[in-house]
């Protein structure tokens, strides 16, 4: 099942979006965290069946708050380096929208820096396609993978994800303050959004509102 996080506008407090967040609510176990199941579904190829699931429904659920008369925002959805590469992703993102009669500016796409340095050329080529048919690409966990300052030049993304392990210890560690802050300022220089995830005290988002 799908459960959706909301994203928050930090400078006026208002809905930016949602976040997609797959969960398997198990008959015996109960909810199942993805950190469980999703390397299985990666190792099997489970994961594309899974992945076409959850874009469909995300793309279900926009429908329905649109039918019950929601202002329009964002769904972002993790795409796993199995669908990106898939030669009929963009087609098959293509279909999806247009059978529930929607804009491409109402998905986000969020890869993580692995997918995207696998292969870089070929990434670069994707991402270009998939900007130009207006998708918002996020780059997930920023900071935590090969963090190459080299890609941020050439990739087309709109937002950095600044990764919850840096946010968590925000206000008690020095190295994680000095890392968000560097975060930041770079995305802002480069004309980018940046996303900080969970946020869980007024003091975190208050430090983060202060810079933007």
């Amino acid at each position: 099942e799908l459960h959706y996080q909301p994203q928050i506008k930090a400078s006026t407090g208002e809905l930016w979006g949602v976040e997609a967040l797959v969960r398997w609510r198990h008959s015996v176990r109960g909810l199942i965290s993805p950190a469980e199941f999703i390397p299985l579904a990666e190792e099997t190829g489970l994961i594309i069946p899974l992945g076409d699931w959850i874009l469909a429904e995300a793309v279900a659920q926009i429908t329905r708050w649109k039918e019950k008369g929601f202002a329009p925002f964002m769904v972002s959805v993790n795409i796993s380096a199995l669908q990106f590469r898939q030669t009929d992703f963009l087609w098959k993102l293509n279909s999806l929208l247009e059978r529930a009669k929607l804009n491409s500016s109402a998905l986000e796409l969020e890869l993580t820096e692995t997918i995207l340095m696998a292969d870089t050329k070929n990434s670069i080529a994707m991402l270009e396609k998939l900007r130009e048919q207006g998708y918002r690409i996020a780059i997930d966990d920023f900071g935590t993978g090969f963090s190459s300052l080299n890609y941020l030049r050439h990739f087309p993304i709109n937002l950095l994800k600044i990764d919850q392990s840096f946010v968590r210890d925000l206000m008690v560690e020095k190295e994680s303050t000095a890392i968000v802050e560097s975060i930041i300022t770079l995305a802002h220089a480069l004309g980018k959004e940046t996303i900080a995830e969970g946020v869980e005290t007024e003091a975190q988002c208050e430090w983060l509102q202060a810079r933007g």
